[in-house]
């Protein structure tokens, strides 16, 4: 089935490129420049260029991209010509016959004072941006993420899935790389998934997903890079909003962001509280099986109180030296404390039903984490053509300490705590070649070391168990260089990165090193060609890698349970994949379609697997569930996608996404099992060859309704999947969404309902050792979290919901420019 969808999208993408190339004719050329802000030279994105024809008095045009740079194809004429920026003042070029190519070269605005506060759209930023090497999607206008967290904000975009877990996948794949305004950050922290749900989305601008990342961009992730921007003050003068969200469950959130730009600085700020109850439920039921009968069953009821206060705080200054030259310092900080309450009611029984044992058993644990990042960073532009040098120094702390008291048939305290030092040191030049041209150099230096101390007391028998102790250090050293031109509608960018890499894992407990080194080489090609205006097609390539985290290596038995346990694997090696990403981009007046054929082979592929071991608990042979990473043998992922928004009006507008893939396992396991009581050893011999086929889609609908409020629903379903040791459930969700502006457009009111009909439920069925040959299969039901209703009011002085911000004097910091 895959085979036969693969070649017909070929087919269509063939007929596609065939019918557009007979369409193309010699009559047209093309009107190009370079749009800059007359005080600081710096490139103007999005600003619009008008073509009136003095012949027909039809009206075209185009944007600028993020370097300035527009070229627009038009047929010979006599055109008038305008260029236009919001809050700058307009230029306009007087009649003239256009019957070749023309470039009016560099056009410099002038900043317009007196029309900083008119409520004018010009040329409306588009949701989805569509780069060489890179899908950018502008978050600002999404209703249904307010009052809401990173993840929220992740969790709405194309191509990506948040599970109820917190994990983040990139077309199915939870190996991405997150990073903060194109860097390793602060922010995402020690846990990923808890950091994320801490940010909130106010303070997210955009999110760029990078399916086929160039040279620039660290190797780590073999789905890709999700790379989040935040907000960062542009305009003139002192400005900025305040933000209040209140909810139910429990919910008190506010964050203040103020920015103050002068002539020679600019004085950026934002600042986060939140105050958050989680309620949430999880349900199992093991089977435990002997020679194909039941042996016992055991049921698991559990529900989750969490809460959680945190705070987020971030000063940066950007100093212009020069008109060329800039320096920025920023300061992170963020404070976290959670309190988790879980009452699990635990039953076993035998096949008849007869009660073996019941109990209640409680953990209450404690949580805190510290982050502070402190970053550096100096921007040289040689000139106005895109030749500069960036440098960036960051050192950041993150400390996470957990305790948890569990009240069990043998009641018992542990406590985790765990510290990491990461410092990066990055430098990256760009030196334009020629009108189409640009060679790129950098180095990126990545330096983490980490320290856990994980201890277990056991108060019922008042004896002291020293548990772990890891020391963890990851040192990589990264080059590389890429050369990327345009040829007439033909674009290329070429890569090369180089990374080598040396990792410690010392367990003090047991007084044991391991050490790795690995050196790596890593292609990368992208390529572009532009059909017509409206039509492209992209083609990339990337080599990746997929590192162990220092939680994988640690071989320390680390136990959610007393039947339940995570052990790591210091014999972990990298996971290593080949991508391919054939894209396709077509507008059809108020129609834009974005569309992805991939594929993704990988080899040594790391996965968790179950496995159970008999073991002695209170007396009596129990079956334990031990689940451990390995490296598998390989790993073929492909699929499709497709991105679509369709605005037929002002007051309407759609837009869906729907994303299918398929990853075909192959790799046996084998382990020895050893009975307690009798001393016998069997082997146990896995086969994980699956084949799993799933999708997910999305829809999303804005409507203008009367009084100018706006709605906003979106629905998202999850299609069922499958592996070799477990089947999960399809998932359906709904957001809800209603905003209205008032205090004449300085405040924006906005309810929210999150999952409106409460399904968004994790429900699976797993089997080990083997689907073929299971001794327990167990059924379970995860909700991390109830149905959200929230109610969201901003208001902003100095400032317009409506202005676009200008890129005056701004640097930037996604990782470096495009080409």
């Amino acid at each position: 089935m895959t085979k036969k969808i693969t070649i017909l999208l070929c087919c269509l993408f063939g007929a596609t490129f065939l019918f557009a190339q007979k369409k193309e004719t010699s009559k047209n050329i093309k009107i190009s420049g370079k749009i800059v802000d007359a005080a600081t030279n710096q490139p103007l994105e999005y600003a619009t260029v008008i073509l009136k024809d003095g012949k027909t008095q039809k009206v075209t045009g185009g944007i600028s991209d993020q370097k300035g740079f527009f070229s627009i194809e038009t047929p010979k004429s006599t055109y008038e010509i305008r260029i236009e920026f919001i809050s700058f003042k307009t230029i306009k070029f007087p009649s003239q016959e256009i019957n070749a190519n023309k470039n009016l070269g560099i056009i410099k605005l002038k900043e317009d004072a007196a029309n900083l506060d008119e409520v004018v759209v010009i040329a409306e930023k588009s949701t989805v941006d569509i780069r060489l090497d890179k899908k950018i999607y502008n978050v600002g206008k999404d209703m249904t993420v307010k009052g809401g967290t990173a993840s929220d904000v992740l969790d709405n975009v194309p191509s990506v899935d948040v599970d109820p877990e917190g994990t983040v996948s990139l077309r199915g794949s939870s190996n991405v790389r997150i990073l903060i305004d194109g860097k390793p950050s602060a922010l995402v922290g020690l846990n990923g998934a808890e950091a994320l749900r801490q940010l909130p989305s106010d303070a997210i601008e955009r999110v760029e997903v990078i399916t086929s990342p160039s040279a620039r961009y660290d190797s780590e992730g073999t789905a890709g890079i999700l790379n989040i921007i935040l907000r960062k003050g542009r305009a003139t003068g002192f400005n900025g909003s305040v933000n209040v969200n209140v909810g139910d469950p429990r919910l008190y959130q506010t964050s203040v962001n103020l920015n103050l730009r002068t002539e020679k600085i600019n004085l950026f700020t934002n600042f986060g509280y939140r105050d958050r109850r989680g309620p949430g439920r999880y349900n199992s039921d093991i089977t435990y099986l002997s020679n194909g009968s039941i042996d016992s069953t055991r049921i698991e009821n559990r529900n989750f109180d969490r809460a959680s206060k945190s705070f987020n705080g971030n000063v940066g200054l950007e100093y212009f030296i020069n008109k060329k030259s800039s320096l920025t310092g920023s300061v992170f900080v963020r404070d976290s404390k959670g309190q988790n309450l879980s009452t699990t009611q635990i039953g076993s029984f035998d096949p008849s039903g007869n009660s073996l044992f019941n109990f209640v058993r409680i953990q209450d644990e404690g949580e805190t984490d510290q982050s502070l990042q402190f970053s550096l960073n100096y921007v040289n532009n040689f000139n106005d053509k895109g030749h500069k040098l960036t440098l960036d120094y960051q050192y950041g702390v993150d400390k996470e300490n957990e305790s948890a008291i569990i009240t069990d048939l043998r009641p018992e305290t542990n406590s985790t705590d765990e510290t990491s030092i990461d410092k990066l040191l990055q430098a990256d030049y760009v030196l334009p070649i020629g009108e189409n041209a640009q060679f790129e150099a950098g180095y990126r230096g990545n330096f983490e070391t980490l320290t856990s101390d994980y201890l277990v007391t056991l108060t019922s028998a008042n004896e002291f168990n020293p548990s772990n102790n890891l020391e963890f250090t990851q040192n990589v050293n990264a080059f590389y260089t890429q050369y990327g031109s345009k040829i007439n509608r033909f674009s290329y960018l070429l890569g090369l990165r180089a990374e080598l890499t040396k990792i410690n894992v010392n367990l003090l407990t047991s007084q044991e090193k391991f050490t790795k080194k690995y050196t790596d080489f890593f292609p990368t090609v992208n390529l572009g060609y532009e059909i017509t205006e409206d039509q492209s097609f992209t083609l990339g390539y990337s080599r990746r890698l997929r590192r162990p985290r220092s939680r994988f290596l640690n071989p320390f038995e680390n136990r959610a349970s007393r039947t339940v346990i995570f052990k790591g694997n210091v014999d972990l090696d990298p996971t290593y994949t080949n991508s391919f990403d054939l894209g396709y981009l077509n507008k059809w007046g108020k129609l834009t379609l974005n569309s992805s054929i991939y594929y993704q082979r990988s080899t040594n592929d790391i996965v968790r697997v179950n496995r159970q071991e008999i073991r002695i608990i209170d007396g009596k042979e129990t079956n334990v569930l031990v689940r451990q990473p390995i490296n598998l043998a390989s790993e073929d992922r492909m699929g499709f996608e497709f991105n679509a928004n369709y605005n037929p009006s002002r007051k309407l507008r759609f837009s869906g996404s729907f994303n299918f893939f398929q990853f075909k396992t192959n790799g046996d396991y084998s382990y020895d099992v050893t009975n307690p009581s009798t001393g016998i050893t069997t082997t146990i011999n896995q086969n994980f060859d699956a084949t799993n086929t799933s999708w997910f889609t999305r829809f999303d609908a804005r409507v203008t309704l009367p009084a100018s409020i706006e709605w906003q629903t979106r629905l998202f379903y999850r299609g069922p999947r499958s592996d070799a040791q477990s089947d999960t459930k399809g998932i359906l969700s709904a957001n809800l969404a209603f905003s209205k502006d008032i205090l004449k457009d300085k405040g924006t009111l906005v309810l929210n309902v999150s999952d409106v009909f409460n399904s968004r439920k994790y429900v699976t069925n797993a089997f080990a050792p083997s689907r073929e040959n299971p001794t327990n299969i167990t059924n379970q039901t995860f909700q991390w979290r109830m149905r959200q209703i929230s109610l969201n009011f901003t208001y902003r002085f100095n400032q317009n919901k409506k202005q676009k911000n200008r890129n005056s004097g701004e640097r930037e910091d996604d990782g470096g420019g495009e080409f």
